[in-house]
């Protein structure tokens, strides 16, 4: 049966639900067992729904499905609902599976919904174990759970990610796109396991999602635009952080990013913005940290010109991206080491119109937390301590 005969069959036979058609991935195939590959079920159903000319669901009702890489491509004729009961578990091996394409992905899509409280299971754990990008400053080898990619005016909310082989989420080339109660949760072990990453996207929103994970909890690479994060709960991880950026040649400004009403928790950096030495001209500015809670955070507030994880880079290069329009307001609570605040600007382009509000972060440790600054002379107000940048260089 083509996907025109399968939709015009399943609108007769549910003509009289309320959510459109619906698409169950059980009545094309779907074991959901647990071993055997469901794959051909989901793209058979996707197919189907994505070529209804009526708003559809797809529904993945409760049970373990293994699926190897699949894409949920579009366009499509109408909106679908991706609606998740179950459990999708990707396959520990590796060999089948092309890193750059992801685990699942949502590709070129306009009006996609993802619900229903399922899980996207990676089952990474072996694969942790091979990851030498420590060493090798490769860290791209392993597939994100999920790929999202031009993806419009959507909304992806109520699922979990879990034990991802490398990102959660990387949202790539997207507008108008939504996350909403999203629980993504990997070992503090867990290599690269970025949890939501974002990158030449705009019109993003994250609110209501707690991030556990191994990386950043929510990265934003270039291209990032008028981006807001906002409700969310991070640790363990590497904290919110803007960067790296000045990799590449040819990168996109980030601009328009506000992160607010956050809580950090033994996290290895609360909020940072980070730029490599010798990097290519760029702009990373209009960017706003706002009442924030950290909870025994390392390095809570960092911006850091001189990244360079992996110690294989120019450093006495300085870096090309300019960085302006930053503030940190009402941020508090504690920090796991002495030097709570950070601001190691470029040498060649100090930062610019830096504002510093209302910081209290006191030291879980002997003596009082400290604060460093370079390159940048920030406009302060408000009760600070530590005292920033009372001494600059």
């Amino acid at each position: 049966m083509n996907a025109g005969a399968a939709c015009l069959v399943f609108w007769l036979s549910l003509l009289t639900e309320v959510q459109g058609t619906i698409f169950d991935v059980k009545k094309f195939g779907a074991k959901a067992d647990g071993k055997s590959d469901d794959c051909k079920a989901f793209a058979s159903a996707w197919k189907a729904a994505c070529s209804c000319m009526t708003p559809s669901t797809l529904v993945i009702p409760k049970g373990e499905y293994m699926v190897a890489q699949l894409m949920f491509q579009g366009p499509c004729k109408a909106p679908v609902t991706f609606q998740l009961q179950g459990t999708l578990k990707a396959p520990t091996v590796m060999n089948k599976m092309k890193s750059q394409d992801g685990w699942l992905a949502f590709l070129d899509i306009d009006g996609l919904t993802v619900l229903g409280g399922g899980t996207f299971d990676g089952q990474g754990s072996a694969a942790w174990a091979s990851n030498n990008c420590a060493k090798t400053g490769k860290c791209n080898s392993l597939p994100a759970n999920l790929r999202i990619t031009k993806v419009t005016n959507s909304k992806i909310q109520d699922i979990t990610s879990l034990n991802s082989k490398l990102f959660h989420m990387n949202i790539l080339g997207c507008k108008n796109l939504t996350l909403q109660h999203i629980t993504i949760t990997a070992p503090e072990n867990s290599l690269n396991t970025d949890g939501i990453h974002i990158g030449r996207s705009s019109g993003i929103n994250i609110t209501d999602t707690n991030i556990q994970t191994g990386d950043d909890c929510v990265s934003l690479g270039d291209g990032s635009q008028q981006v807001n994060v906002e409700k969310v709960t991070c640790g363990p991880g590497h904290g919110i952080s803007i960067g790296s950026l000045g990799k590449y040649r040819n990168e996109q400004p980030v601009v328009g990013v506000t992160v607010r009403n956050c809580t950090l928790t033994n996290t290895m950096n609360g909020v940072r913005v980070k730029t490599w030495p010798a990097s290519p001209s760029g702009v990373a500015s209009n960017m706003h940290f706002e009442d924030i809670i950290m909870n025994n955070v390392s390095n809570p507030i960092l911006i850091d010109q001189e990244y360079c994880p992996y110690g294989q880079c120019q450093t006495k290069v300085p870096s090309r991206i300019r960085i302006s329009d930053v503030s940190f307001k009402n941020i508090r609570g504690t920090s796991a080491t002495e030097l709570a605040v950070k601001f190691v600007c470029s040498r060649g382009l100090p930062c610019q119109k830096v504002d510093i509000c209302d910081v209290n972060l006191t030291y879980n440790g002997n003596g009082a937390a400290t604060s460093e600054c370079a390159n940048v002379k920030p406009t302060i107000s408000g009760k600070q301590f530590p005292p920033v940048c009372t001494r600059t260089t």
